[in-house]
């Protein structure tokens, strides 16, 4: 078994190599044609704006790997969060590359960064609030309105049950609903809850013109999620 020390210098290794390969593999979104009904401007994919959260959340993650180095090493309830996390970006690194590829790998990878990803975040501690638990939270949250969107994609693009604009409504409420029930499941994770609603939004101001309708329920949707966490933060669990 690793030691503690090696498993966190593995984490800070990974971090770094997870934001870097943002660098090595510049993606702009699934090309439209990956998909057998090509996938243009599709409704279920937040406005470009949104994607900057991956700034903050590599940035985020390496401070906190750095800070796990140096002061957290041998902390056990550190320790614990380290083996998902280091599944999950060590598949992250690779996931910009699997985008370029397939869509249907990039998803079935997506799907086991956000398993892992919310694994770490449940045994994640409430001390050193924001140098641990802040930024798992962040970079979970978002892969899971992420996730639901590639399915909504590959959904649509290969013809199955919805039309783009069913897809993208069923994303809205699935991400909407699962966060909200991981909120209730773990109590004061705010930032997961942020990342997914930060998205939502996302979604409806894309729509606003062109869906009205979905860009109603988008920031309802946010808004539920918005008020789930607000309540958590006023909760005494943590």
């Amino acid at each position: 078994m690793m030691n503690t020390k090696a498993a966190a210098v593995t984490v800070l290794v990974l971090a770094i190599a997870f934001a870097g390969s943002s660098v090595v593999f510049p993606f702009a979104g699934f090309e439209p044609d990956a998909f057998p009904i090509p996938q243009n401007d599709p409704p279920a994919q937040p406005a470009g704006y949104a994607f900057s959260i991956w700034l903050v959340i590599y940035l985020w993650l390496i401070l906190s790997a750095a800070y796990g180095v140096l002061r957290r090493a041998d902390d056990p309830a550190w320790a614990a969060t380290r083996a998902p996390l280091m599944l999950s970006l060590g598949i992250g690194m690779f996931w910009l590359w699997a985008a370029s590829v397939s869509p249907i790998l990039a998803t079935l990878m997506i799907w086991a960064m956000l398993v892992t990803g919310v694994a770490a975040l449940a045994e994640s501690p409430a001390t050193d609030r924001w140098l641990l638990r802040g930024p798992i939270g962040l970079y979970a949250g978002w892969l899971a309105a992420a996730s639901c969107v590639s399915v909504a994609l590959l959904g649509a693009g290969y013809g199955f049950g919805f039309s783009q604009t069913g897809w993208a409504y069923a994303v809205v409420l699935a991400a909407a609903l699962g966060a909200i029930g991981i909120i209730a499941w773990l109590g004061r994770v705010h930032e997961f809850g942020l990342a997914v609603a930060w998205a939502l939004v996302a979604i409806a101001v894309k729509s606003a013109n062109t869906a009205p309708g979905l860009a109603t329920t988008a920031g309802i949707a946010a808004a539920g999620v918005g008020i789930v966490v607000a309540m958590k933060m006023t909760s005494t669990k943590v």
